[in-house]
């Protein structure tokens, strides 16, 4: 049985697998499902020949069977039917009768029945197999049509069994070329950098949550008028300027710090040793309800200029004025109405006056706190234009009741303005209002001192690198001279700056003063202007260069001076 058996495998039409299968090289998942689904299809051909055999026996039955011819000369015909071997175990015919003319037809065989049960369960595994292949082909189409370039599934399976598989490896999809829009681009570092806005911008240092940018400048500075006073002269002075700024990088409130402290020292000529200096902070922060505060509080360091009006006579040195100043204000919106209630205070105090002599005077009388409060009520037109109205009141002490003359100089203030903010940002912003200021004095010997107000504090960019800005300050200077109030200081500046290159910068600033005697018919006319370019030679360090003329023009004897002064210098920066 195992020989008969033996022979019938031989016997069968089955293509041997061991010749079909690729066993060399690389296979590719798509070389692999389409050799299974090869295998699957030969062996469903098999299965439907087996079952079909019998019917077709049967169909010819009585139809004698086809004569095997043989391809070699003298060759014995075989007496077989046409779909296989004949079994050895078969019944002997009723014809088998070697002298007959006529062979008898062989019966075809038939299955045994184990064999029709495995057949059929060979046609379920098929069936079955079929079915995964086609759920795997599904979620696989993509792939494999993109790895054979086309998108039919059936087409790529034809290919695949006439063309050289051997040839599809591993890696052969991944060599294919790829969708232009799925192409790998360059790295970053070889793209284009968008240029910077001002390369030669301090890049800062950071320190904690602060970010400082530190400027240092010194050179020095050749004056006609080295004190700006009625009898100045010329002098070669040496002037170190250090100024910085730092800002916060908080996620929600934000805190500001600016400074600056300017020394001078004679190299020849007139004797001038003197130094000034401010530093200043605000923080900014949101509160609950749709409340911001605004804080400040500045410290300021400068000796009396030969020109004030409170300048003394016959000094080795003018006194030193410090200022500590701070306010608190609340900004609420209700709708579109804005309401900001501030209050500040301001102390000033003097240091004594060294006279040429060597002794001393005291500048204790002039000490005094104003203390101020300001109610601002705007309304929204849009966002761009917002007017106001503003009422301040307030009030300066003196530390002495009376001055050295007797005076009591201690005063109430009351003032008014109206104004316009202008927010169209980068290309204009600020403020400007107009309005009265009036400080009574509490001896009732000395007038009061009263007048218009004019303030603006206004930026506006007509192009790209020009910046144009435009200030203006009311002040109310008081005094300790006999029978006299004060007077009212009208402050304006004009500035320009200019990007001419990326590493070349000019400014421009033109000024006026209006100075106003209250008790006397007097006042002072102060005009100046003042040009400046600095070059850089590189990011941190540039060479800078400031040339400057003042005038003052007084209807009061002895005020007059003329002062032109040149400046050339080294500036760093981080």
């Amino acid at each position: 049985m195992l020989l008969a058996a033996s022979v019938l495998a031989l016997l069968r039409p089955i293509p041997l697998y061991a010749q079909e299968t690729e066993l060399r090289g690389e296979v590719s998942e798509s070389a692999i499902l389409a050799d299974q689904q090869r295998r699957a299809r030969q062996l469903g051909m098999a299965s439907s020949q087996d079952q079909q055999a019998p019917t077709n026996a049967a169909a010819t039955d009585d139809a004698p069977a086809d004569t095997y011819q043989p391809a070699s000369p003298g060759a014995v015909p075989d007496d077989t039917d046409a779909t296989g071997a004949t079994s050895i175990f078969d019944q002997p015919a009723a014809t088998d009768d070697t002298s007959a003319d006529e062979a008898a037809p062989v019966r075809p065989r038939r299955l045994s029945t184990a064999r029709q049960r495995a057949a059929d369960q060979d046609k379920a595994k098929d069936a079955k197999a079929k079915a995964a292949d086609k759920k795997k082909a599904k979620k696989t189409t993509d792939a494999t049509a993109s790895a054979a370039g086309t998108d039919d599934t059936e087409t790529t399976d034809a290919d695949q069994d006439t063309a050289n598989r051997r040839a599809v490896t591993v890696d052969s999809a991944d060599r294919q070329k790829l969708d232009p829009g799925a192409e790998r681009t360059g790295s970053i570092e070889g793209q284009d950098k968008k240029p910077e806005d001002d390369p030669f911008a301090a890049t800062g240092i950071k320190v904690g949550s602060f970010l400082f940018r530190p400027t240092l400048e010194q050179g020095l500075t050749s004056s006609s008028n080295a004190d700006s006073s009625s009898g100045g002269t010329p002098a070669l002075l040496s002037e170190t300027a250090l100024r910085f700024s730092a800002a916060s990088d908080w996620r929600e409130n934000s805190a500001f710090i600016n400074g600056y402290g300017i020394f001078r020292k004679t190299v020849s000529g007139d004797e001038i040793s003197d130094a000034q200096g401010r530093i200043e902070g605000t923080l900014n922060v949101d509160l609950d309800n749709e409340l911001r505060a605004i804080a400040k509080l500045g410290y300021e360091a400068v000796p009396e200029s030969a020109s004030s009006p409170d300048a003394i006579a016959g000094v080795s040195s003018q006194p030193l004025r410090q200022t500590v100043n701070g306010s608190l204000g609340i900004e609420k919106d209700v709708g579109k109405m804005r309401y900001t209630l501030t209050g500040a205070v301001t102390h000033d105090f003097y240091g004594d006056a060294d006279l040429s002599d060597g002794t001393s005077l005291s500048q204790k009388d002039r000490d005094s706190t104003l203390y101020t409060a300001t109610l601002r009520t705007g309304y929204e037109i849009s966002p761009a234009l917002i007017p106001f109205t503003e009422v301040e009141v307030g009030r300066r002490d003196y530390d002495l009741r009376s001055d050295s003359n007797g005076f009591e100089r201690s005063s109430t203030r009351l003032g008014a303005r109206a104004g316009l903010e202008i927010d169209m940002g980068d290309k204009l912003a600020g403020e400007f209002s107009a309005g009265w200021l009036r400080e009574a004095i509490d001896d009732n010997s000395l007038e009061a001192i009263s007048g218009p107000t004019v303030n603006a504090d206004l930026k506006w960019s007509p192009e790209r690198g020009t910046t144009i800005g435009l200030t203006g300050q009311t002040t109310i200077e008081d005094t300790t001279t006999a029978a006299q109030s004060g007077d009212i200081l009208y402050s304006g500046r004009l500035t320009g700056e200019r990007q001419i290159r990326a590493n070349l910068t000019a400014n421009a600033a033109l000024g006026v003063d209006w100075r106003d005697y209250v008790g006397i018919d007097g006042h002072d006319l102060v005009l100046s202007a003042e040009s400046s370019l600095t070059w850089w030679l590189n990011r941190y360090a540039g060479l800078t260069t400031r040339v400057r003329t003042e005038k003052l023009t007084s209807n009061l004897p002895g005020r007059d001076y003329t002062a032109n002064s040149i400046f050339l210098g080294v500036k760093v920066q981080r």
